[in-house]
């Protein structure tokens, strides 16, 4: 099948632990948490289809990335006995761009005229669940784990060819990744604390990666945060975030879908950082 049946059936397992979390008799903690900021992107280069009929595409020289863009994240986590930790994100994660290409270039054998204007949307927002065992079970908190992230990518470049007609290349799809997870929060005097996290693998083998043939992969999510507790429960915090990750490789897959890019080369490798203030209460 197109998707990594052994990660989806983990998917499935870690969506599972909440229902047997909640019928256990021990305490149950739940929180909200939300992250508004902004994000810069440092780099981002992507390529479809072989080099160099096919162009090394820099987002940030030549495709409008150089700007700050909105972030913002969403979590729920729930605590049960002070030691075992579920957390549900969303990411969103849109950069919507305009250019004006100063040379032709070529996307999965696309050509983009040189002087043509094009619209870009890079679309890569997740899901992921994550589960922490606490290895201090007390007022402070260092867990670790593992999560799953469910990716939704939709990566779209429209504009014109050398004649002038609409020219547009598309690469969409779906896609289930595993990963290894660390999370740690100190309290500090006056109601302040400290905290970090990160979520993030490396996998070069059909083994690591799900799939059936090399295809290289990566992901890093990690930041660091200093906030303050208040006597009502809730918490506020400054965070800074580091976000990238990589694929390259020539997919076996066989095409499904009209969304999917024509060539099964691919290489794309991204790194941002953000600033966001961060809110989270208890329920």
């Amino acid at each position: 099948m197109r998707y990594h049946k052994r990660y989806a059936a983990l998917l499935i397992a870690l969506a599972m632990l909440p229902l047997g979390i909640m019928a256990a008799p021990s305490p149950l903690d739940v929180s909200l948490e939300a992250e508004l900021g902004t994000v810069k992107v440092f780099s981002h280069t992507y390529r479809v289809g072989p080099s160099p009929a096919n162009t090394e595409f820099d987002f940030v020289t030549m495709g409008g990335q150089e700007i700050l863009f909105p972030f913002s994240r969403l979590s729920v986590q729930m605590l049960a006995d002070g030691r075992h930790s579920i957390r549900f994100l969303y990411q969103p994660l849109e950069l919507t761009t305009q250019t004006v290409a100063r040379t032709a270039f070529t996307i999965d054998d696309v050509t983009f005229a040189a002087g043509s204007p094009v619209d870009i949307v890079y679309s890569f927002p997740f899901y992921r669940v994550t589960y922490l065992y606490d290895l201090l079970r007390g007022a402070d908190f260092l867990g670790v784990g593992a999560a799953v992230q469910l990716r939704n990518a939709s990566i779209r470049f429209s504009g014109f060819d050398a004649v002038g007609n609409d020219v547009r290349a598309v690469s969409q799809n779906l896609g289930i990744v595993p990963a290894l997870a660390v999370a740690g929060e100190f309290g500090l005097p006056g109601g302040f604390f400290a905290g970090f996290e990160a979520t993030g693998i490396y996998a070069s083998s059909a083994l690591l990666n799900g799939a059936t043939f090399q295809f290289e992969g990566s992901i890093l999510d990690a930041s660091i945060r200093a906030g303050r507790r208040f006597q009502s429960g809730a918490e506020a915090f400054l965070n800074f975030r580091f976000l990238g990750g990589s694929a390259a490789g020539v997919s076996q897959y066989p095409d499904l879908f009209w969304t999917e890019s024509q060539n099964d080369e691919t290489a794309n490798y991204l790194t941002t950082g953000s600033v966001t203030f961060g809110a989270r209460i208890g329920l």
